[in-house]
């Protein structure tokens, strides 16, 4: 039985790494930090966990984790570079939902974070966590940096293309679209429903965090310098992704379709649409699936990838226990075959 612990457990992050890890069978829940909710029942605050997770929120304290063999962060950032350190000392694995080991350019991480990086030793030994291009490194790794929720959609689109360098790298678009969980559970104007019910919008046009996260993973998917136009837009639904990308394919007789059947026939966690569909955030609502659609207008030079996660999930909590399967040597589906639910 692998012993967790979870820092900054009461966010959408949090419960829904909590709601998949109780019904995981290797799996026991012993501790979970919440700053805001410490001392309440797990269950008072999420009700549908009440009769399933019989614990108590706690403060953050070090030797409580150190009796952990995994502690998951979903913090926000400059928290979990603060303690990932002493918990590695102590041979405890970290896997951490935040960005704080995500961009290897100190500086770049600096810049579009405002704060300087407390523990940029561990850089190097943070591994990326997308496990359908780096299991093998995961399988080895103690610290494991997990991918953002925009990042996953658009590195798992073009992963297939970028390996088999059939596309102008110079020349990628995305416009990406996530629910409103994605901004997190802390109440803001912008995220209340009378701004965000009935409405659709671009944000951060000029240059989104996950930007740099972006570029990074998809160079080193590519082996090739990259440029990449992403504009995300928020939804008016509470969950769910739905990338488009836009790329010009350098071989006109590349079979699209099955390129990327043969890409991902062993990740059980990506599904390719028969040609010519189009996949729904609904459809993977809920699990740790991805869906894939491929489109190529009048069998021309542009390609359309639509892909569509759970940013909560796929894109956040699904993908960390995903990567602690792989970490310790269980089924990688383990404990994440739920399918959506519809409607």
């Amino acid at each position: 039985m692998i012993n967790v612990g979870i820092v900054g457990g009461s966010g959408y992050t949090g419960a829904e790494l909590l709601r998949l890890l109780v019904s995981h069978p290797d799996v026991k829940v012993v501790v979970v930090t919440s700053r805001s909710c410490a001392d309440v029942k797990i269950g008072r605050v999420y009700p549908n966990l009440a009769r399933t997770l019989d614990i108590c929120f706690s403060v953050l304290d070090l030797s409580q984790l150190q009796q952990c063999d995994v502690v998951f962060f979903t913090t926000p950032h400059g928290v979990s570079q603060t303690l990932a350190p002493k918990l590695l000392n102590s041979g405890i694995k970290v896997i951490d939902l935040s960005a704080d080991f995500r961009i290897r350019d100190i500086a770049v991480w600096e810049r579009w974070y405002g704060v300087k990086h407390r523990a940029p030793e561990l850089i190097p030994k943070a591994v990326y966590g997308l496990p359908e291009f780096n299991d093998e490194r995961i399988r080895e790794a103690d610290l494991i940096a997990c991918p953002g929720c925009y990042p996953t959609s658009i590195q798992l689109g073009l992963l297939p293309l970028l390996r088999c360098q059939h596309l102008d790298t110079k020349d990628i678009i995305v416009n990406a679209s996530s629910g409103v969980s994605g901004a997190g559970r802390t109440a803001s104007l912008t995220n209340i429903y009378t701004e965000v019910g009935d409405n659709y919008k671009a944000y951060a046009a000029d240059g989104h965090r996950h930007l740099p996260e972006v570029v990074q993973g998809l160079r080193d998917i590519s082996g090739r310098s990259v440029e990449v136009t992403f504009v995300p837009h928020l939804l008016p639904i509470n969950r769910g992704i739905h990338a488009t990308i836009f790329v010009n394919l350098t071989d006109l007789d590349l079979n699209l379709h099955d390129l990327y059947t043969t890409a991902f026939v062993d990740k059980p966690f990506v599904s390719i649409l028969p040609l010519g569909d189009h996949p729904q955030t609904r459809n993977v609502r809920g699990s740790n699936f991805c869906q894939i659609g491929l489109h190529r207008p009048f069998g021309g030079r542009k390609a359309i990838i639509l892909v569509v996660i759970d940013n909560l999930i796929k894109g956040a909590s699904g993908q960390a226990i995903q990567c602690m399967n792989l970490m310790f040597d269980l089924p990688e589906t383990c404990g994440l075959t739920s399918i959506a639910s519809v409607p």
